[in-house]
């Protein structure tokens, strides 16, 4: 009797630490106090798949989806405003990503604009901070 007992312990400790790491590697991390609205929406409604910085994320890894990488200056000067607003709103399957899902159902047209003025952000270089900043 103790031993079935100490197996099914032991399962279930294995099992949480397996759980609790999941969860730790597929946690999307929490906006940084003061955070503008745009850049809520990316890490709450976009980061899951294409990262913090727009090149992907473990998640994403994980289940073998491959985001575009939304860093990629060449890659995104190959689409325009309209393409990534259409593309958020309705979703990839239109336009041939099948894994995009569609946002227009839950934000507004501003807020889509806005996510796209964010996305192109994610290109480009960090502004020099001034020397003894």
């Amino acid at each position: 009797m103790r031993r079935p007992v100490i197996a099914l312990v032991v399962i279930l400790l294995g099992l949480g630490v397996f759980v609790g790491g999941l969860a730790w590697l597929l946690d999307t991390p929490k906006p940084p106090p003061g955070a503008s609205r745009v850049a809520r929406l990316y890490l709450g409604l976009c980061a899951t798949c294409h990262g913090i910085d727009g090149r992907g994320s473990r998640r994403a890894t994980l289940f073998l989806i491959r985001p575009g990488n939304l860093a990629d200056p060449a890659r995104m000067s190959g689409h325009t405003d309209q393409y990534l607003f259409d593309i958020i709103k309705h979703g990839g399957a239109p336009f041939g990503r099948p894994g995009m899902p569609a946002f227009g159902a839950s934000l507004s047209d501003d807020d889509l604009r806005a996510l796209v003025t964010y996305v192109r952000s994610l290109g480009q270089p960090a502004p020099a901070r001034p020397p003894g900043a």
